[in-house]
């Protein structure tokens, strides 16, 4: 009797972007999803569910109010659900601060709905901004990042 095993490619995971009260249109999202995952690879990790939603300033504000206990305004708000080296979470991502944001930077709303989306997967792979060398660090892998997809 003889056995063959095949070797079967790994489940990976799967990414989603969805519009929640937001009429933003993304373009040729298979380029979007393979930035990511090239992204979340490049930190050595591997990529789970990942689920972006694209919504209002008011949607986001109310779950930044009830979740995160903040009356404020923000352009991204992260979920962290990784386990172990696996990449998962949430996204929730404000296309009016992305705008307005794009609007005061001089680049394009993809450019900025781009840079906000990698600061949120950079959030997954574990990276911080609150104090001032997290933030450098953050920035220098945002614009690295960046130039993977532009």
């Amino acid at each position: 009797m003889c056995f063959i095993f095949v070797s079967l490619p790994a489940i990976v995971g799967r990414i989603r972007i969805s519009n929640a009260d937001s009429n933003y249109l993304i373009r040729n999202k298979r380029q979007l999803y393979n930035w990511i995952e090239d992204c979340i690879v490049s930190e050595r990790r591997a990529t789970g569910e990942i689920e972006i939603t694209l919504c209002s300033d008011t949607y986001l504000l109310r779950i930044n109010n009830e979740f995160l206990s903040h009356n404020y305004y923000t352009d991204i708000i992260t979920f962290d659900y990784c386990i172990g080296k696996q990449v998962s979470g949430e996204l929730f991502i404000s296309m009016d601060r992305i705008k307005e944001n794009a609007l005061k930077e001089g680049v394009s709303a993809k450019q900025e709905l781009n840079r906000v989306i990698i600061h949120g997967i950079l959030h997954l792979c574990g990276y911080k901004d609150k104090t001032k060398a997290e933030k450098e660090t953050m920035r220098r892998k945002e614009n690295a990042k960046l130039k993977r997809i532009n």
